[in-house]
Protein backbone atom coordinates (compact mmCIF):
# COMPACT_ATOMS: atom_id res chain seq x y z
CA UNK A 1 0.00 0.00 0.00
CA UNK A 2 1.51 3.81 -0.67
CA UNK A 3 1.83 5.97 1.67
CA UNK A 4 3.03 8.93 0.16
CA UNK A 5 2.89 10.17 -3.12
CA UNK A 6 5.07 8.43 -6.04
CA UNK A 7 6.98 11.76 -7.62
CA UNK A 8 6.62 11.42 -11.43
CA UNK A 9 7.40 13.82 -14.37
CA UNK A 10 4.71 11.32 -17.00
CA UNK A 11 2.71 8.94 -17.04
CA UNK A 12 2.06 6.14 -19.60
CA UNK A 13 -1.11 4.37 -19.93
CA UNK A 14 -1.99 1.06 -22.02
CA UNK A 15 -5.28 0.91 -24.26
CA UNK A 16 -6.95 -2.23 -24.51
CA UNK A 17 -7.81 -3.23 -20.86
CA UNK A 18 -6.85 0.26 -18.91
CA UNK A 19 -8.37 3.16 -20.97
CA UNK A 20 -11.26 0.94 -23.21
CA UNK A 21 -12.69 -1.79 -23.00
CA UNK A 22 -12.60 -2.96 -26.55
CA UNK A 23 -13.52 -6.92 -25.53
CA UNK A 24 -16.53 -6.53 -27.25
CA UNK A 25 -15.38 -5.44 -30.62
CA UNK A 26 -12.55 -7.33 -31.21
CA UNK A 27 -14.95 -10.75 -30.11
CA UNK A 28 -17.18 -9.81 -32.73
CA UNK A 29 -14.59 -9.24 -35.26
CA UNK A 30 -12.86 -12.54 -34.18
CA UNK A 31 -16.12 -14.47 -34.77
CA UNK A 32 -17.16 -12.85 -38.32
CA UNK A 33 -13.52 -14.18 -38.94
CA UNK A 34 -14.35 -17.35 -38.17
CA UNK A 35 -17.53 -17.80 -39.37
CA UNK A 36 -16.23 -16.37 -42.98
CA UNK A 37 -13.89 -19.22 -42.67
CA UNK A 38 -16.39 -21.82 -41.69
CA UNK A 39 -15.04 -22.80 -38.31
CA UNK A 40 -17.66 -22.58 -35.00
CA UNK A 41 -17.71 -19.04 -32.97
CA UNK A 42 -16.05 -18.83 -29.93
CA UNK A 43 -17.43 -17.54 -26.78
CA UNK A 44 -16.40 -13.48 -26.36
CA UNK A 45 -15.53 -14.63 -22.91
CA UNK A 46 -12.61 -16.94 -24.43
CA UNK A 47 -11.55 -14.31 -27.38
CA UNK A 48 -11.23 -12.12 -24.06
CA UNK A 49 -8.77 -14.28 -22.32
CA UNK A 50 -6.69 -13.33 -25.49
CA UNK A 51 -6.24 -9.88 -25.64
CA UNK A 52 -2.72 -8.82 -24.82
CA UNK A 53 -0.42 -9.15 -27.35
CA UNK A 54 -2.02 -8.05 -29.94
CA UNK A 55 -4.39 -8.79 -32.84
CA UNK A 56 -2.82 -11.08 -34.50
CA UNK A 57 -1.77 -12.97 -31.27
CA UNK A 58 -5.36 -13.16 -30.65
CA UNK A 59 -6.74 -14.53 -34.30
CA UNK A 60 -4.34 -17.31 -33.69
CA UNK A 61 -5.17 -18.31 -30.80
CA UNK A 62 -9.15 -17.68 -31.74
CA UNK A 63 -8.34 -20.07 -34.49
CA UNK A 64 -6.47 -22.37 -32.72
CA UNK A 65 -9.40 -22.78 -29.92
CA UNK A 66 -12.53 -22.64 -32.30
CA UNK A 67 -10.50 -25.71 -34.62
CA UNK A 68 -8.81 -27.24 -32.33
CA UNK A 69 -5.21 -27.10 -34.61
CA UNK A 70 -2.53 -24.43 -35.77
CA UNK A 71 -4.14 -22.46 -38.04
CA UNK A 72 -3.03 -22.72 -41.87
CA UNK A 73 -3.07 -19.44 -44.44
CA UNK A 74 -2.81 -17.39 -41.31
CA UNK A 75 -2.16 -14.32 -44.22
CA UNK A 76 -5.29 -15.09 -45.49
CA UNK A 77 -7.52 -15.00 -42.34
CA UNK A 78 -5.43 -11.84 -40.50
CA UNK A 79 -6.55 -9.81 -43.28
CA UNK A 80 -10.00 -10.96 -43.12
CA UNK A 81 -10.21 -10.11 -38.94
CA UNK A 82 -8.87 -7.01 -39.98
CA UNK A 83 -11.44 -5.71 -42.56
CA UNK A 84 -14.51 -7.25 -39.78
CA UNK A 85 -12.62 -5.52 -37.17
CA UNK A 86 -11.90 -2.17 -38.91
CA UNK A 87 -15.90 -2.28 -39.45
CA UNK A 88 -16.91 -2.53 -35.41
CA UNK A 89 -13.67 -1.20 -34.61
CA UNK A 90 -15.31 1.38 -32.07
CA UNK A 91 -19.25 0.23 -31.71
CA UNK A 92 -18.86 -0.58 -28.43
CA UNK A 93 -15.79 0.47 -27.24
CA UNK A 94 -15.94 2.63 -24.57
CA UNK A 95 -13.67 4.37 -21.77
CA UNK A 96 -13.60 2.59 -18.34
CA UNK A 97 -15.34 4.36 -15.55
CA UNK A 98 -12.79 7.27 -14.09
CA UNK A 99 -10.53 6.91 -17.39
CA UNK A 100 -11.74 10.34 -18.39
CA UNK A 101 -11.68 12.18 -15.29
CA UNK A 102 -8.29 10.63 -14.41
CA UNK A 103 -6.99 12.20 -17.20
CA UNK A 104 -8.08 15.27 -16.81
CA UNK A 105 -6.95 15.48 -13.74
CA UNK A 106 -3.37 14.21 -14.59
CA UNK A 107 -3.42 16.94 -17.84
CA UNK A 108 -4.25 19.85 -15.49
CA UNK A 109 -1.88 18.84 -12.70
CA UNK A 110 1.20 18.85 -15.74
CA UNK A 111 1.88 15.75 -16.69
CA UNK A 112 3.16 14.28 -19.89
CA UNK A 113 1.00 11.86 -21.25
CA UNK A 114 1.94 8.65 -23.37
CA UNK A 115 -0.56 6.04 -24.59
CA UNK A 116 1.74 2.68 -25.25
CA UNK A 117 -0.34 -0.24 -27.24
CA UNK A 118 0.84 -3.35 -28.77
CA UNK A 119 -2.52 -2.81 -30.72
CA UNK A 120 -1.44 -1.55 -34.52
CA UNK A 121 -1.59 2.19 -35.65
CA UNK A 122 -4.25 1.30 -37.80
CA UNK A 123 -6.56 0.52 -35.29
CA UNK A 124 -5.10 2.71 -32.23
CA UNK A 125 -5.57 6.39 -34.13
CA UNK A 126 -8.83 6.11 -35.57
CA UNK A 127 -10.31 4.68 -31.97
CA UNK A 128 -8.83 6.89 -29.68
CA UNK A 129 -9.94 9.59 -32.19
CA UNK A 130 -13.56 7.96 -31.71
CA UNK A 131 -13.50 7.61 -27.84
CA UNK A 132 -12.34 11.16 -27.33
CA UNK A 133 -8.98 10.25 -26.39
CA UNK A 134 -6.52 10.66 -28.62
CA UNK A 135 -6.10 14.66 -27.71
CA UNK A 136 -4.70 13.72 -24.38
CA UNK A 137 -1.75 11.92 -25.02
CA UNK A 138 1.28 14.13 -26.55
CA UNK A 139 3.06 10.71 -28.13
CA UNK A 140 0.71 7.01 -29.14
CA UNK A 141 3.06 4.41 -29.46
CA UNK A 142 1.36 1.56 -31.28
CA UNK A 143 2.33 -2.28 -31.96
CA UNK A 144 4.12 -1.71 -35.11
CA UNK A 145 5.62 1.92 -34.58
CA UNK A 146 9.24 0.51 -33.06
CA UNK A 147 10.72 -2.42 -34.11
CA UNK A 148 9.80 -4.34 -30.55
CA UNK A 149 6.88 -3.73 -28.59
CA UNK A 150 6.04 -4.73 -24.83
CA UNK A 151 6.93 -6.69 -22.70
CA UNK A 152 10.17 -5.47 -24.61
CA UNK A 153 11.02 -1.90 -22.74
CA UNK A 154 11.71 -0.28 -26.18
CA UNK A 155 8.18 1.62 -26.18
CA UNK A 156 9.10 2.79 -22.56
CA UNK A 157 12.10 3.87 -23.34
CA UNK A 158 11.45 5.13 -26.55
CA UNK A 159 8.49 7.58 -24.40
CA UNK A 160 11.59 8.57 -21.80
CA UNK A 161 13.69 9.48 -24.57
CA UNK A 162 10.89 11.96 -26.24
CA UNK A 163 10.04 13.34 -23.03
CA UNK A 164 13.40 14.17 -21.83
CA UNK A 165 12.87 11.91 -18.64
CA UNK A 166 14.95 9.41 -17.25
CA UNK A 167 12.84 5.82 -16.49
CA UNK A 168 12.52 6.59 -12.75
CA UNK A 169 10.72 9.78 -13.52
CA UNK A 170 7.60 8.13 -15.56
CA UNK A 171 4.86 5.54 -14.47
CA UNK A 172 2.92 3.24 -16.62
CA UNK A 173 -0.42 2.37 -16.27
CA UNK A 174 -1.50 -1.20 -17.31
CA UNK A 175 -3.84 -4.27 -16.90
CA UNK A 176 -1.02 -6.84 -17.92
CA UNK A 177 1.18 -9.07 -17.22
CA UNK A 178 3.42 -7.53 -20.39
CA UNK A 179 2.97 -4.19 -18.87
CA UNK A 180 4.66 -4.94 -15.40
CA UNK A 181 7.46 -6.55 -17.43
CA UNK A 182 8.04 -3.76 -19.93
CA UNK A 183 7.63 -1.35 -16.58
CA UNK A 184 10.46 -3.41 -14.60
CA UNK A 185 12.46 -3.72 -17.63
CA UNK A 186 12.98 -0.52 -18.20
CA UNK A 187 12.94 0.70 -14.84
CA UNK A 188 9.79 2.36 -14.58
CA UNK A 189 7.29 2.66 -11.65
CA UNK A 190 4.04 0.56 -12.71
CA UNK A 191 0.15 0.73 -11.62
CA UNK A 192 -2.33 -2.20 -12.17
CA UNK A 193 -5.85 -1.70 -12.84
CA UNK A 194 -7.93 -4.79 -12.28
CA UNK A 195 -10.66 -4.56 -14.64
CA UNK A 196 -8.72 -5.55 -17.44
CA UNK A 197 -7.35 -8.56 -19.49
CA UNK A 198 -4.49 -9.71 -18.37
CA UNK A 199 -5.22 -12.52 -20.71
CA UNK A 200 -7.79 -14.16 -18.33
CA UNK A 201 -5.24 -13.89 -14.93
CA UNK A 202 -5.63 -12.23 -11.76
CA UNK A 203 -3.76 -9.00 -11.81
CA UNK A 204 -3.15 -9.43 -8.43
CA UNK A 205 -0.61 -11.52 -8.65
CA UNK A 206 2.02 -9.58 -10.46
CA UNK A 207 4.96 -7.66 -9.05
CA UNK A 208 3.17 -4.13 -9.51
CA UNK A 209 4.03 -1.01 -7.16
CA UNK A 210 -0.02 -0.20 -6.66
CA UNK A 211 -3.24 -1.67 -7.80
CA UNK A 212 -5.65 1.10 -8.36
CA UNK A 213 -9.33 0.73 -9.06
CA UNK A 214 -9.23 3.47 -11.49
CA UNK A 215 -6.76 6.18 -13.57
CA UNK A 216 -8.86 9.00 -11.54
CA UNK A 217 -7.46 6.71 -8.41
CA UNK A 218 -4.31 6.18 -9.94
CA UNK A 219 -3.80 10.16 -10.43
CA UNK A 220 -4.06 11.03 -6.61
CA UNK A 221 -0.95 8.49 -5.71
CA UNK A 222 1.32 10.50 -7.45
CA UNK A 223 2.39 14.11 -7.07
CA UNK A 224 4.54 16.01 -10.17
CA UNK A 225 8.46 16.44 -9.82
Amino acid sequence: MIKERIPVKAVMIDLDGTLLDTAKDLSTAANLTLSELGHRALDPEIVKSFIGKGVANLLRQSLIASTGNEPEAFEQAMEIFERHYETVLSDESRPYPGVVEGLEAMKSAGYNLADITNKVERFTVPLLRDTGLYDYFEIVLSGDSLPRKKPDPLPLLHACNHFGMAPSEMLLIGDSVNDVQAARAAGCTVFCVPYGYNEGRDVRELDMDALVESLLEASKLIERI
